[in-house]
């Protein structure tokens, strides 16, 4: 399946259609951060998005909350615990894509993707409440910035696959999980994590009638 460069750290794959009406769309997430889009899933890793191929305009944005309701709460308690907020905007955006509603398969809620146990010994009582959220997690990673001081991306690791995997394996545990989501979230961290920049996606049809996804404006757009 070709490729279209999407960015530094994404690429998407070129979805072949037999028909311009509009199809379901899948994701696919590499452990180098390069996402596979397609209406076809072949591998059971490929997750339902929120969108399909056709769109009124031609393009698309990749699902994604909006950053914008977060921005004051995320600096607010960056400041109280003395974490970054680019730091923090990063963890939320590989945790959740800024989603207050989202749910891991192991049960982990909110912003910040906060394990029920976890939310409790932080006293957040509800995770779905963006403050709480926010709060809880930012306090939840700077006891592990302090656990593991001068090595950020333990913390990370700590923060994915908790501070006892990372202890146990003197580093980052070998789990490829816990490996491409400290790589990510160092990402996030270098470079726009504020929504500020939001990726557009455009939709091409080519002459053999192949739809391509790409972040490249065809010609006449912009």
């Amino acid at each position: 399946m070709a490729r279209v460069s999407l960015s530094v750290l994404t690429a998407l794959a070129v979805l072949a259609v037999a028909s311009p009406a509009p199809a379901q769309v899948y994701r696919l997430t590499e452990q180098d951060g390069t996402v596979h889009l397609t209406n076809a899933p072949n591998d059971p890793r490929y997750r339902r998005t929120q969108f399909t191929s056709g769109t009124q305009a031609g393009w698309l944005r990749l699902p994604a909350g909006d950053t914008t309701p977060y921005l004051e709460v995320i600096r607010a308690a960056a400041r109280r615990y003395g974490v970054p907020d680019r730091l923090v905007s990063a963890v939320i955006r590989a945790e959740s894509g800024f989603n207050p509603r989202a749910v891991s398969r192991k049960g982990a809620q909110g912003l910040m993707q906060l394990m029920p146990g976890t939310a409790s010994v932080l006293g957040v009582r509800n995770s779905f409440d963006p403050s709480q959220n926010i709060d809880g997690g930012v306090r939840h990673l700077r006891g592990l910035i302090d656990r593991f001081p001068g090595n950020l991306p333990l913390a990370i690791a700590a923060y994915n696959a908790g501070e006892g995997a990372v202890t146990i394996h003197r580093g980052i545990p070998p789990f490829p999980e816990t490996r491409e989501y400290v790589t990510r979230v160092l990402r996030y961290y270098d470079g726009p994590t504020d929504g500020s920049h939001p990726q557009r996606v455009y939709r091409v049809v080519a002459d053999d009638g192949t739809l391509v996804y790409t972040n490249i404006p065809p010609r006449g757009r912009r």
